[in-house]
């Protein structure tokens, strides 16, 4: 008995394998999906390809849709907000003054990245600073960040003042 498979049937399973993703989001299905629709393209170029053949080069592509997932895709996925990290993770992260002569010494400052979910803050500073200057956090109180002047040489006199 030989089993003898259409174009379309690999297109309805890579369907019906993404929308598997939709019921059980593990982000694995998807790329069989997607590797049943190109073995299915690929059926319709090239007929004569056997059933051995394709379900081959259906594993192939899958296994290569998924370590091109896990390798280049997955990265760029990455949180880097900082929220939801401890204060110890808040403290020593760098900004800029973008903002001075607020109430009570307090100044804004931007950060590269987004520090608690934000990348502007209203922060509380002892220092005199200037609007462009570094500075760096140094302790969170309440919902003010303080910070003081940062100089990236270790020994200027100018951090910790």
């Amino acid at each position: 008995m030989q089993i003898v498979l259409e174009p379309w049937h690999w297109f309805v399973l890579g369907i019906g394998l993404m929308l598997i993703e939709l019921v059980i989001p593990t982000f694995a299905a998807i790329w069989f999906g997607l590797a049943a629709i190109m073995v299915s393209i690929l059926y319709w170029i090239f007929p004569w390809m056997g059933f051995a053949t394709q379900v081959v080069t259906w594993t192939i592509l899958s296994i290569l849709c998924t370590i091109l997932w896990f390798k280049f895709i997955k990265p760029l996925s990455i949180d880097k907000t900082k929220a939801g990290l401890p204060r110890e993770a808040t403290i020593g992260q760098i900004g800029m003054v973008i903002q001075t002569g607020l109430n009570h010494e307090q100044i804004k400052v931007r950060f590269s990245l987004p520090i608690l979910g934000a990348d502007e803050w209203v922060c509380r500073t002892a220092s005199s600073v200037q609007v462009g200057d570094r500075v760096i956090v140094t302790d969170i109180l309440g919902n003010d960040l303080l910070v003081q002047r940062y100089s990236s040489n270790p020994s200027s006199p100018q951090q910790g003042k």
